[in-house]
């Protein structure tokens, strides 16, 4: 005892002579007892570039070296490029310069690198000079460049190499139509140049297969399956082919074979070839992602191969701005969220460079730093807005599809809406429309005195919410000049004029200029909330238990009305917000990740496997990181398994169950790393909404991630005002609200410190934002300079919204209309089992009128949406004894029916005090089985409606609340009476299915009496009209345009319009309604 004593007083006095040793190097002390990500979440600001660490009682004191140079983290957006910096002096440096200014400069991180520098250094430094990277500690880039040049098919000229027989796999891809109501659909094109079809074939050992594989090659694969090699490679064949690309002046090469994630032998002997044959870059599928599924997997791979070459040439474009590149030390930004090594970033992982670093940063200094509550990011730029989630561990998700090519990649769930500062405003049809259109960085909005249309940004600059005299001079032709307010104004009094013209012709009272603008901005703000909607309720989190972390150039004037709208009561906005995506590059760790196929049942039989591979892949990251010169006890790793249910084709990738402590328990039975399957149960039961208990578990792919931290910060905290220390007023301003103007008080955010409260409406101005608090919120400067602001949710202006049309708030009803449909269709989606309904979508959600007229859809199934309004209505007429907490089935033709598969579940929306429904919600679902003469739908040899199945033109699924089990399955089971055919041959998966469309209509009703509460009966009943109405006016517009045409118009003359488009109107085209309220 006494010996441990001393060594207790012993190790305490050499902790602390260490900590008095080493306080000038801003030492952290971090726990590696618990490797878990929230280890991360230290208070950052002084930024090092390289640690030694010291380990010590179970601590890890890292240890920064004193600085010798000047360090970068360099966001370069779509429309700003945001640099954070640090000089040798120690300062710390924030700009912001446009992206695109060729009359300027050629590059915007080099040109904003030059800048600092210059000013630092107190030299002229020539613009075309190479700069010195000696004097440069370490660059950290984030980019929209692959983004763009996905977006824009300005990728480089590739081949696509695939198996024999599968030429067109690509081109033909999943089928999807992201714009399902278009008449023509134009596919996006291809990103290969051409095809070579390689002949080579494996084929995977099936046991109920009763091909004959005597003469083939069988070769047994790490995940334990057995391939046929059906083929072997013919080389003399793929040279003639390889030597006719490089012909046509075809550098880079996707190869994509069958089975490929298994077995790579075949792409990497043409990989062989097609070097020595000289092709600069080549993508093999089976090294770029190696998963299952060979169409995401190609797309990938051709995305790599287009991108990867665009990224190299600039990567060496930049690092020849330099004068000594060798000595530069760069990271880039990968769509994980990690960094890694300038030679290593490729393009099917930089896709989401951009938007990765805005995540990182507001993860780290947001969610246990200022709120334990789950985070939304809410990144408002000048292109569009960027939504995501943080709870404790980055949100990935592993497929996603960006301008129409799936990328089978890791990549932050990031959801992106086209509504951002640049975004441009419209008014269509008599209603008002922000994007997708975008002004861009050149010309810019309208104030940006380059001859710009108008933009959000000019209606925040005309209700006096931005300050020209607080921004830089960095507009106009020559970059010297402040926002263009006058323009603005007078492109809003013309705009003025033309929504005048048409309130006039429809006897409405005008609107001013300040109105105009603050319909647009209220518009903007419904339709950013959208995605955070999806992003929340969508995987069953109520939004309103978030935080909204608010960041983005464009983002501080609008997070209090988005929070209000959203139910959330706090806002947190970081110091840095303007330029938080450069700054969370500056906080992001290198991130390592390996990978490998498995394709096995999640059992006993497979437990040991899955341990011994995962300490394999961990050895991997491990070995790479030292080999990038990190030492391993800067190095945490996470495993993963991408697991799913049998029969079905969601998967999700699972860490292990973390305790209350955040520690990964060790289950009694199962994987040593941890318990997989209570993490697999826990998600996919608030993902979906249920778990199949009875169902194996299979395991796709093991995956390994590895995390190297590499950046200690410490922040000193702001000396505490004195409470009655009031902050200072920099001025008073007239700001447009609601109700009016309202005079603001303007503040410095440099001038404020901890504890400084500031009542709204105000203004915080900071060099690179400018935060708008609304009337009835609070702002509080919390202990390290950040802006906490306290929303209120009053909002009396509802109660003051009357009946009469007003375009603007018919505008804000069309979103919210829309988001409840969308809202039901993620429920049918999330709580939905079968593989039709839950990973086909083929399902259709919709909102119905008190008189069965359609209202408003999701955009889903056409074919469903057309009927559906004539299903409702014919209840109506059949039924006059629907109660509260009825609901109804039918899918019979002769009631509205589409073909029997398509079950119609139809909910009335009863509201107190009135006797009859209010409203309609109804979805349709298409059901895999119900019975007939074949599974399926249709059989083409049926002639009798009963041979296709369960026949019903109104049968209470639902009656007074009780679910109608019994009955439901005997109409399933009914079809087996009739010859040759068979009642429903999966009845497990119709009642689970018929519950979640239950829950999906239980969802829009209870979204439909929010919206009833928030405004009045009479207020939403009269904008559904309304909503009819314009639908009807958007359609006959589009009549006349169709008619203008040469070819159509004497088909379609204007007398012909005025009188048969009601008819349409009624009959066929209130689907279209969604289309026109966007």
């Amino acid at each position: 005892e006494i010996m441990r004593g001393l060594i207790f007083i012993a190790s305490t006095i050499l902790m602390s002579m260490i900590d008095i040793a080493t306080r000038p190097y801003k030492i952290r002390v971090v726990s590696v007892q618990k490797r878990t990500i929230n280890e991360r979440h230290l208070i950052r600001d002084g930024l090092v570039a390289s640690i030694s660490t010291l380990k010590l009682h179970n601590f890890v004191y890292k240890m920064a070296a004193p600085k010798k140079g000047f360090w970068f983290a360099i966001d370069r957006g779509g429309t700003f490029t945001d640099i954070y910096a640090g000089t040798p002096s120690g300062r710390v440096v924030v700009m912001k310069l446009l992206s695109e200014d060729p009359a300027n400069y050629e590059d915007a991180p080099k040109e904003g690198i030059r800048r600092i520098m210059e000013q630092e250094l107190g030299i002229p430094i020539p613009i075309h000079d190479p700069l010195d990277a000696s004097q440069i500690e370490w660059i950290r880039m984030g980019t929209t460049l692959a983004t763009n040049a996905l977006l824009e098919r300005k990728g480089e000229k590739i081949a696509l190499l695939i198996t024999k027989g599968f030429k067109d796999l690509l081109h033909i891809g999943n089928q999807s139509r992201p714009e399902i109501f278009d008449l023509q659909i134009v596919c996006l094109e291809t990103l290969y140049e051409c095809v070579v079809e390689v002949k080579e074939r494996v084929v995977l050992e099936r046991k109920d297969c009763q091909m004959d594989w005597k003469d083939c090659d069988t070769v047994e694969v790490p995940t334990g399956d057995k391939l046929h090699v059906w083929e072997r490679l013919d080389k003399s064949e793929l040279r003639k082919d390889l030597q006719r690309l490089l012909d046509k002046g075809i550098t880079s090469l996707a190869i994509v074979f069958m089975h490929s994630y298994m077995y790579s032998e075949h792409e990497k002997e043409v990989e062989l070839v097609a070097k020595e044959m000289g092709f600069k870059h080549i993508s093999l599928s089976s090294e770029v992602m190696p998963m299952v599924r060979m169409v995401p997997r190609g797309f990938t791979a051709c995305a790599d191969a287009y991108l990867t070459p665009i990224i190299g040439n600039y990567v060496q474009s930049f690092a020849k701005g330099f004068a000594n590149p060798e000595k530069l030390n760069v990271l880039f930004m990968q769509s994980d969220g990690g960094l890694t090594m300038m030679d290593k970033f490729v393009g099917s992982r930089a896709v989401l460079s951009g938007p990765a670093g805005g995540v990182v940063g507001y993860a780290m200094t947001t969610h246990h730093h200022d709120t334990e509550k789950p985070v939304i990011g809410f990144d408002m730029g000048g292109t569009s807005t960027d939504v995501s989630r943080y709870a404790g561990e980055y949100e990935h998700v592993f497929e996603s599809t960006t301008a129409g090519v799936a990328i089978q990649a890791a990549q932050l769930d990031i959801n992106t809406v086209a509504a951002g500062g640049g975004s441009r405003l419209f008014f269509r049809s008599g209603m008002f429309a922000v994007g997708p259109e975008s002004a861009g960085a050149n010309p810019g909005p309208t104030c940006y005195g380059k001859g710009g249309p108008l933009a959000v940004t000019d209606a925040n600059l005309v209700l006096g919410r931005l300050l020209p005299e607080h921004f830089p001079k960095i507009f106009g032709p020559n970059e010297d000049m402040p926002l263009d307010r006058e323009a603005t104004l007078a492109a809003f009094d013309k705009l003025t004029e033309e929504v005048n013209a048409f309130l006039d012709e429809q006897g409405s009272e005008k609107l001013d200029r300040y109105q105009v603008a603050m319909g647009f901005i209220r518009v903007a703000n419904e339709s950013m909330c959208r995605p955070i909607r999806a992003l929340t309720q969508g995987k069953g989190y109520d939004t309103s238990h978030h935080v909204l972390a608010c960041f983005g150039g464009a983002g501080g004037q609008h997070a209090c009305a988005v929070a209000r709208s959203l139910g959330m009561t706090t806002v947190f906005i970081h110091r840095y917000s303007g330029i938080l995506s450069a700054y969370g590059l500056a906080l992001a760790d290198v991130v390592q990740e390996a990978q490998e196929p498995f394709a096995q049942k999640f059992n006993s039989d497979t437990y040991k496997y899955i341990d011994e591979r995962i300490d394999a892949l961990t050895q991997e990251c491990y070995k790479e990181l030292e080999s990038q010169g990190y030492s391993r006890d800067c190095i945490s790793s996470t495993p993963y398994l991408h697991m799913r249910y049998d029969r079905t084709d969601c998967s999700l990738m699972c860490s292990p169950a973390l305790d209350p402590q955040g520690h990964a328990p060790k289950p009694h039975q199962g994987c040593t790393h941890g318990d997989f399957e209570a993490s697999f149960l826990q998600k996919y039961k608030c993902e979906f909404g249920f778990t199949i208990p009875s169902r194996t578990i299979i395991v796709d792919d093991i995956r390994v991630r590895a995390v190297a931290i590499v950046m200690v910060h410490s922040q000193q905290p702001l000396p505490r005002a004195d409470p009655s220390d009031r902050p200072a007023v920099e001025g008073v301003c007239d700001c447009y609200f609601v109700d009016g103007f309202m005079g603001t008080s303007i503040y410095l955010l440099d001038s404020l410190t901890n504890g400084h409260t500031m009542e709204g409406p105000a203004i915080i101005i900071d060099k690179n934002s400018t935060i708008l608090v609304e009337p009835g919120c609070t702002a509080r400067i919390t202990e390290y300079g950040d802006v906490r602001i306290d929303v209120g949710m009053s909002e009396g202006h509802l109660s003051n919204i009357g009946t009469t049309l007003n375009t603007i708030q018919l505008s804000i009803f069309s979103h919210r209309f829309m988001s409840i449909a969308e809202q039901m269709g993620r429920v049918l989606q999330r709580t939905s089992i079968s593989t039709n309904i839950k990973e086909r979508l083929d399902f259709s959600c919709a909102l119905f009128g008190a008189d069965g007229g359609l209202v408003a859809n999701a955009p889903h199934v056409p074919v469903h949406l057309g009927a559906m309004q004539e299903t409702v209505q014919y209840q109506r007429r059949v039924r006059n004894d629907i109660h509260e907490g009825d609901v109804i089935l039918t899918n019979h033709p002769a009631a509205g029916g589409s073909h029997l598969p398509d079950l119609t579940i139809i909910t009335p929306v009863f509201y107190p005090g009135f006797a009859e429904p209010v409203f309609y919600v109804a979805n349709r679902g298409h059901h895999a089985d119900i019975g007939g003469i074949t599974p399926g739908s249709m059989p083409p040899h049926s002639q009798y409606l009963w041979q296709e199945g369960m026949q019903v033109k109104s049968f209470k699924l639902v009656e007074r609340g009780v679910f109608q089990e019994e009955g439901v399955t005997q109409l399933l089971m009914e079809p087996g009476k009739y010859p040759g055919c068979s009642g429903t041959r999966n009845l497990h998966d119709n009642l689970s299915d018929l519950r979640a469309q239950v829950a999906a209509n239980q969802k829009g009703i209870t979204l439909v009496k929010e919206l009833i509460t928030a405004y009045g009966m009479d207020v939403v009943q009269a904008y559904m009209k309304y909503i009819q109405e314009n639908a009807e006016l958007a359609v006959r517009e589009m009549l006349k345009e169709i008619a203008s045409h040469p070819k159509v118009g004497p088909i379609l003359s204007p007398s012909t319009i005025t009188s048969y488009s009601s008819h349409l109107i009624t009959h066929t085209l209130y689907t279209k309604c969604s289309l026109y309220m966007m």
